[in-house]
């Protein structure tokens, strides 16, 4: 009996994924949520990662946002910029590179006219730190920001294709 009944629970979990997606078909309107962000990262930076996803997320979402559909909500709840970019190499240790990874953690959220949450999808990006270009160029940090939100936008609208 045990068996059955939880063979009847994860059939309703794989069910209620596969309806996780196709809730984000259409959305509202963007937002991007950086306040989890700024309880430990105060700063210009945070505010620039808003501005950066923000537009990222609309350009990956532009054809899915209809008038009166829920809100997508990208809560961002951590920001890793690694402290040195330029160590990308090819040790062998490390199969093509040192380790040094940027990362943007959050959740898109689609949320209704009454603030409920109808559907969540946690996701976390990583991109090399080589990813704004030479460690060494005062924009590189910038650019570094710039290129995980598009990535995390980009993989954000794979991962939750429209049915």
């Amino acid at each position: 009996m045990r068996a059955a009944g939880l063979a009847a629970a994860l059939g309703l979990l794989a069910g209620a994924g596969a309806a996780l997606a196709q809730d984000f078909d259409r959305v509202g309107g963007v937002v991007v949520d950086v306040r989890p962000l700024q309880v430990y990262a105060r700063g210009p930076q945070t505010e620039v990662l808003r501005a950066d996803l923000t537009e990222a997320m609309r350009r990956s979402f532009s054809d899915r946002i209809v008038r009166g559909a829920p809100t997508l909500v990208v809560r961002v709840s951590g920001l890793s910029l690694a402290a040195y970019g330029g160590a990308q190499g090819g040790d062998r240790s490390s199969l093509g590179g040192s380790g040094t990874t940027d990362y943007l953690d959050g959740e898109a959220l689609l949320v209704g006219r009454g603030g409920e949450i109808l559907a969540r999808h946690p996701q976390l990006s990583a991109l090399p730190a080589s990813s704004g270009g030479a460690w060494y160029d005062p924009a590189s940090e910038r650019r570094r920001v710039a290129a995980l939100a598009e990535h995390y936008a980009q993989w954000l609208r794979r991962r939750l294709p429209a049915p």
